[in-house]
């Protein structure tokens, strides 16, 4: 089992604290380690996780997955961002263990909007995904109390910022290797997304599936045919 990455410097009132969705993630990357790996062996993919949280994700990713690579997480909130930061250091600077060199960076901004055309060529999204009348609005200062809720609530069907990144998957991923990983619960209806991502021409894969308290989560792997 490869180890979980520490957090230790989190403020939980304003940045999502890792939970079974993460742990989740952890799970299938480590399933899926020798499917990237031969997937970009012979090149050096960017990685974006949306909405990178604590930075446990991405940080796991580096360490122990894709470690020649370049990350560019993104996050609405600017608390999230320094916090991403934060993890990568703590987990690159054990005394005793090998360092690895990484470029890792974390940008402010809504999903991927900021980002060139056909870029990415790792997605991850753990998105908000609990559904609720309306999303959130972004927060205009910075010491807002509502930060978190960008994290947790995802409108009709929890599915209003998960359907803004799949209906532009295409323009988000590169051409050739591009591969996205999305998470969803049950509620979020995902074999009902899988064959409407599949009448688009995109090959959909459940790549791990788990009952998670009162949740059943599953994390979903979306490529080109």
């Amino acid at each position: 089992m490869l180890p979980t990455p520490e957090i230790t410097d989190i403020d939980y009132d304003k940045v999502y604290e890792p939970a079974e969705d993460s742990f989740l993630l952890l799970d299938c990357f480590e399933e899926e380690k020798e499917y990237l790996q031969k997937r970009f062996t012979s090149s050096v993919p960017i990685v974006t996780e949306i909405g990178a949280g604590s930075g446990i994700v991405t940080t796991f990713l580096q360490r122990n997955i894709l470690q020649k690579s370049i990350f560019m997480c993104t996050d609405v909130n600017p608390h999230a961002c320094t916090t991403i930061l934060n993890t990568v250091k703590t987990n690159n600077v054990k005394t005793g263990e090998e360092k690895i060199p990484y470029i890792v960076d974390s940008f402010q901004m809504d999903r991927t909007t900021a980002i060139r055309s056909q870029s990415i060529d790792v997605l991850v999204f753990n998105p908000p995904y609990v559904p609720a009348e309306d999303v959130p609005k972004i927060p205009t200062t910075y010491d807002d109390s509502t930060w978190l809720d960008l994290a947790l609530l995802g409108g009709e069907d929890g599915m209003v910022t998960t359907w803004k990144v799949l209906d532009n998957l295409d323009q988000i991923l590169s051409t050739n290797k591009g591969v996205a990983y999305i998470l969803f619960c049950a509620r979020n209806k995902p074999d009902s997304v899988a064959d409407k991502m599949k009448s688009r021409g995109w090959d959909v894969k459940t790549i791990i599936h788990r009952k998670a308290g009162w949740e059943v989560l599953s994390v979903l792997r979306f490529t080109r045919i």
